[in-house]
């Protein structure tokens, strides 16, 4: 039975789970610096998931299908997410980075279809073990043990994922001092790594510890600038995001527990989703026990 988004977010294991998955995230970063800020702010997360949705979904018979500058523009410009021109762009990103290439043979066929560089499956991939893994640590589950024993799981739950939280505004929309960060570029790996710093047991009622925090290094790290950083960080002060413990050093950071809350509530959306959508594909997958590995 998948977790309700309601549950996930009063779960008392679930703040612990948010910081599993920053911290799997900021080691991707680690990993591979370009390709993780695909998923840095929170329209490239869009734009990333619902471009790779569409090329698991595409049928060699059914030209509609699968990742085309089409498909992608009108389906990211329905939900005012970003222009087209922003779209077209992003994908000529792609395309220079070699995340995505031509799909052999049809170089020249209009429309162009997209896929995936082994790269970029790989890195999705990851994504969603990291997400499995961080929903195993709310009821010890066996959800990532079951994918990686039957990574085919991916085609069938990933489209599920991307098109609900894409539909659903609650996820599209974050709540305006999480959104503060990522609409911001790089802004996601910024909450990532804080998120992954707190200290669980340093909560006084208001606030947990961060820990101390170097903006010079921070902004070096991922690839901003300075100024831009601290910009980021005095807006969310402002709005009582976060704080420093050492004014007027600013090198001890808290965050505020209101704002975790704001953030554990939109990350549910998506933890109840991708619940969701791991258990379908693993009940489709169990009607042919050929294929299918058991999960303990």
């Amino acid at each position: 039975m998948a977790f309700s988004a309601d549950e996930l977010a009063h779960h008392p294991n679930f703040l612990a789970s948010i910081r599993l998955l920053a911290g799997d995230m900021r080691g991707m970063f680690d990993a591979a610096p370009r390709l993780a800020r695909l998923l840095a702010s929170h329209q490239r997360w869009l734009l990333t998931q619902t471009a790779y949705a569409l090329s698991l979904q595409h049928d060699p018979e059914d030209a509609s299908t699968g990742f085309t500058a089409v498909a992608l523009t009108a389906r990211i410009t329905d939900y005012k997410v970003a222009s087209r021109n922003t779209v077209l762009n992003f994908i000529d990103e792609l395309l220079t980075y070699r995340f995505i290439a031509h799909t052999p043979g049809e170089e020249r066929r209009r429309p162009r279809h997209f896929e995936p560089a082994e790269v970029s499956h790989q890195a999705m991939y990851g994504w969603f073990l990291s997400n499995l893994t961080a929903l195993d640590l709310i009821d010890e589950g066996n959800r990532a043990a079951c994918f990686q024993a039957n990574p085919e799981l991916m085609r069938l739950a990933h489209p599920l994922i991307a098109e609900n939280c894409l539909h659903n505004d609650g996820w599209r929309e974050p709540p305006e001092q999480v959104g503060l960060f990522l609409w911001t570029e790089a802004g996601g790996m910024v909450v990532d790594h804080l998120i992954s710093r707190i200290d669980l047991q340093s909560c006084d009622g208001e606030r947990y510890s961060v820990g101390r925090i170097e903006t010079r290094n921070l902004a070096g790290d991922f690839m901003m600038s300075r100024t831009h950083l601290q910009r980021l960080f005095a807006k969310a002060v402002q709005q009582g995001c976060l704080g420093w413990y050492d004014e007027p050093k600013k090198t001890q950071l808290w965050l505020s527990k209101a704002f975790l809350q704001n953030y554990c509530g939109w990350q549910a959306i998506k933890f109840a989703y991708v619940d969701q959508a791991f258990e379908f594909a693993k009940t489709q997958i169990e009607q042919d026990p050929v294929r299918f590995a058991v999960c303990a």
